[in-house]
Order: C-alpha cells, then sequence, then structure tokens
C-alpha cells in the first residue's frame, strides 16, 4: 500500500496532539453572575442546587374528584359527598373526611386528607354526590410533591452549557441569575502580504482572506469573545507587536498562515522567538503544519494558511482546547459507521479528515458521499459537507461499499 509522503516518524498523532493540548490549557477561574436572560450558551461555574421541589405540593394529573380511598370494599358502587372543588391556583381549604370528595381540576393541589384521584369520566355526579363503580388503587393521579424535582437536587451541572431548556427549568424554580464562566477571549489574525479584505480591489497575486472572518464567527458561535486583529504583513515586527497585544488582552491567540516553511512565513519565528511551542506538524490532512504552544499569558494556536486546512485544525485541534479553557465537560465526538458510496483515496500516514455528505436510507442505515475534490484550498469541499469522513493514519484508500467513520459537524457549525 501506498505511504504518505508528508507523513514522517517525527510527526505528533492527532491523538497525541489533542492531548498535549487539554495538558497546555487551563479553565479559566473568573466567574461571573447573568440573569437566566443572558446566560444561553454560557458555562455553568458550579452547580445549580432547587431551592424548591417539583411539583410544590400533591396535585391531580387530571380533572376529576380526590377523595380519601375506604380501602377495599366489597360492593358494586362507592358514593362520596361532594363537599367543594380544587383548582389551579385556588386550592380546597379545609380537610376531606372519609366518604367526602372534592372535585379538582388538572394541576389543582391535592386537599388534606385526600389521597386517591379519579377521573371525572368514570365518575357520576348526582344529588351533590359522586358515584363510582371502579375503586382505583390508592395514589391513582397524584404527582406527589417532589416526583420531578427534590428540595436541594442539582438542576444543572458544573460544565453544561447553558441552553434554552435550562433557562426554561431555571425559571420554573425561580432561579433569577445563575453563575457562569468568564467568557475566553480569544484573539484572532490572519498573515500574508497577498491577503486582502472582501470588498477591497485585488491586484496579481493577491486573494481574499476568508479564514479569519469563518474562525471569529464560528468562535462567536462557541461562546467566546473576539478580538479581530485584522490582516497583518509578512513582516517580523508587525507579527512581534500583533501578537504581544493579543498576549495582553486576550487568554488564546489563533492565527492563520506563517507555520509553513517557506521563506516568508515568519509567525512560526515570531511565535518561537517570544513564546514556547510546545509542537509543531501533525500526522493529519488537511493541516499538518499546526504549532500550539504558550506566550507569557495565554495560548496560542498558529494554523495553517490554506483555508479547509485552517478551517480543520481549529474544528479539530483548536476547538477542543477552547473548551477546555471554557470549563465545559470534556465533549465526547459524536459519530457512526456509515457505508461509503464510492471509492475513496488515501494513503498511510496521516489520520485524514475528508469531507462528506452524510444521509439515511429509506431503511434508515446510513450512507455517505464525499464532497469530490479533497485539496487543502477546495473550500467548497466544506461548504458542501455535513460531516468529517474519518480515516485512521494506518488505514488506505476505501471501496465504495465498505464501512467508514462519519463525524457529523457540531450544531455551532450552522
Amino acid at each position: 500500500m501506498p505511504s504518505d509522503v508528508c507523513a514522517a516518524p517525527k510527526l505528533l498523532s492527532f491523538d497525541q496532539a489533542v492531548e498535549r493540548i487539554h495538558s497546555l490549557v487551563s479553565p479559566v477561574q473568573q466567574t461571573e453572575k447573568v440573569a437566566i436572560e443572558d446566560a444561553i450558551g454560557r458555562i455553568c461555574a458550579s452547580p445549580v442546587l432547587s431551592p424548591v421541589y417539583v411539583p410544590p405540593a400533591d396535585n391531580s394529573a387530571m380533572d376529576g374528584f380526590a377523595f380519601v380511598h375506604p380501602g377495599d370494599v366489597d360492593v358494586t358502587t362507592v358514593s362520596f359527598e361532594l363537599i367543594g372543588e380544587s383548582f389551579a391556583g385556588h386550592p380546597f381549604a379545609g380537610t376531606v373526611q372519609p366518604g367526602q370528595s372534592v372535585r379538582i381540576m388538572t394541576g389543582g393541589l391535592v386537599p388534606d386528607g385526600c389521597d386517591t384521584v379519579l377521573m371525572q369520566e368514570d365518575c357520576a355526579v348526582n344529588d351533590g354526590k359522586i358515584t363510582i363503580n371502579r375503586l382505583p388503587k390508592p395514589g391513582n393521579s397524584i404527582r406527589c410533591r417532589g416526583e420531578d424535582i427534590n428540595l436541594g437536587s442539582e438542576v444543572v451541572a458544573k460544565g453544561k452549557i447553558i441552553n434554552a431548556v435550562d433557562i426554561g427549568l431555571l425559571s420554573s424554580l425561580g432561579v433569577s441569575h445563575v453563575e457562569v464562566t468568564r467568557q475566553v477571549k480569544v484573539a484572532v489574525l490572519a498573515s500574508g502580504d497577498e491577503l486582502k479584505s472582501p470588498g477591497e480591489p485585488l491586484a496579481s497575486g493577491e486573494i481574499y482572506e476568508s479564514n479569519r472572518i469563518s474562525i471569529a464567527t464560528m468562535l462567536t458561535k462557541l461562546g467566546c469573545e473576539v478580538l479581530d486583529l485584522g490582516i497583518i504583513p509578512d513582516d517580523p515586527k508587525a507579527l512581534t507587536d500583533a501578537f504581544s497585544k493579543a498576549n495582553q488582552e486576550c487568554d488564546i491567540v489563533i492565527s492563520s498562515g506563517g507555520v509553513s516553511v517557506g521563506e516568508a512565513d515568519y509567525t512560526k519565528q515570531v511565535l518561537d522567538d517570544i513564546g514556547e511551542i510546545d509542537f509543531y506538524k501533525i500526522a493529519m490532512k488537511p493541516g499538518k503544519p499546526f504549532a500550539c504552544g504558550k506566550l507569557s499569558d495565554s495560548v496560542f494556536f498558529g494554523l495553517p494558511g490554506n483555508p479547509v486546512s485552517a478551517l480543520v485544525t481549529f474544528m479539530q485541534l483548536a476547538v477542543p482546547g477552547i473548551e477546555t479553557m471554557q470549563g465545559k465537560s470534556k465533549q465526547k465526538r459524536i459519530g457512526f459507521w456509515a457505508e461509503a458510496t464510492s471509492n475513496l483515496r488515501k494513503s498511510i500516514g496521516r489520520r485524514d479528515f475528508q469531507r462528506g455528505i452524510y444521509e439515511f436510507s429509506e431503511t434508515g442505515l446510513p450512507k455517505v458521499t464525499s464532497t469530490g475534490a479533497q485539496g487543502s484550498g477546495i473550500l467548497t469541499s466544506l461548504a458542501k459537507a455535513n460531516c468529517f469522513i474519518v480515516l485512521a493514519a494506518e488505514q488506505s484508500s476505501v471501496k465504495a461499499g465498505e464501512s467508514v467513520w462519519v463525524e457529523p459537524f457540531p450544531a455551532w457549525l450552522n
């Protein structure tokens, strides 16, 4: 089987790179309290314990009648005197004695003394009495106090990303504010004399910059505070100034471009001068030239300049580090096996993140199709995709019909 000419023994494996990133990054310690309506997407900094029972008291699960269960009775029918009613927000005042009953609506508090509710369709009402032909079991149709949430129980765990359901849950408990981790501050920049911002005219040899803008957008979706330092020319002093500013103001610095081996690729050189590069070059495709390390007050990720390589390394390597710094619970990669609908070219040596489109057949079986040409500069291969086809480093080419591992794109990418 052919081997990957870009894979060398000194390349760090993908799994080793992820572990090294986790070891370099520490969660931010600062927290703040925010109103629950502003907590969407934030990271819970400490467990939220319920200040109340849910439900707060025994209540009816349906419209019907509440009464004291008479126990085992050997009669065809049982009658109860109807003495009042209990509606949601308007409970019955008093105690119900054996032989008595109260009309009750869904959500109404079960009156003192009652232990059973029977739905109204199984009861007959005549002359101030209810008659039933079938006694239910004691406790029927009663939602007991605290059966959903007990007083003091954990409702939102530390490290959880707070979502809309969590906000609804907290609101239902009367919780108005929640302690969250301070937002991670991330600086983004792109380097290269050939780069221009969208809207500017292009001269010969120039291209529009896209990595910085895409990454800044994803960082916002991830709940980060973003400092956009723009496009930095291929000049060591300009790059040093930009990295120094980013280091002073942010927790993480992300650059794209300049980490390869060209004569004008100064980013890696500058990072090596003012910081400490922990590792460089990974056995993955696309994205081999990825630099990671520390400045005095921040962590940096040096992404490749090719658009697909930059976005793949950001998603697969930088994001786990960002999530660790945010204090998120460790996110397990979601994936499944799917049938490849066509041949997939692959050389042994590097883990390959090919771009694909997965779907499910009429019988519910997953299939995945390549988006086509997989070059690191072909951004449309990523734009068309909804997943990565992950091929192991030791794996070679795949034939149509074989199973491959698929990782759907995360929700924050949409």
